[in-house]
């Protein structure tokens, strides 16, 4: 059994995606243990993306998750993990195979519409981040 993260980035609250992402992942056979709309605090995001901080996209990513809303999921079941990244698909949009999510909604790698934790260390680190109360068990 593994918890991962999901982060509806601000274009797919925008757009009013909350609910089929949300679907997709509880008809996968996953169970949302937390799941909360907020404002990201722009310490949180770079605390979250430090491992790029010295990459040239790293300014514009932290920008762009703190623009607007964000909801964040912390999703549990056997091989959570790479099932969630799975459903995602590749994190360019246009590489992205038909039936995921960013392959079905998404355009562009700048608005990609999710993030998904790449393994359970990142997960149990971006969920502490994400969710310092906890999560249900």
């Amino acid at each position: 059994m593994e918890t991962t993260l999901v982060l509806i980035k601000p274009g797919g609250v925008q757009r009013r995606m909350i609910g089929e992402i949300t679907r997709r992942i509880e008809q996968r056979n996953l169970k949302i243990v937390g799941l909360k709309l907020l404002r990201a605090p722009r310490s949180t995001v770079e605390e979250h993306y430090a491992e790029h901080r010295e990459r040239p996209f790293f300014g514009s990513v932290v920008d762009y998750l703190t623009s607007g809303p964000i909801v964040a999921i912390a999703v549990q079941g056997d091989n959570a993990v790479k099932a969630i990244r799975a459903m995602m698909g590749a994190t360019n949009p246009l590489e992205a195979a038909p039936g995921t999510i960013r392959g079905d909604f998404a355009l562009t790698i700048d608005d990609n519409l999710t993030h998904s934790s790449s393994d359970p260390g990142a997960a149990f680190r971006e969920l502490s981040l994400w969710f310092p109360e906890g999560i249900l068990a």
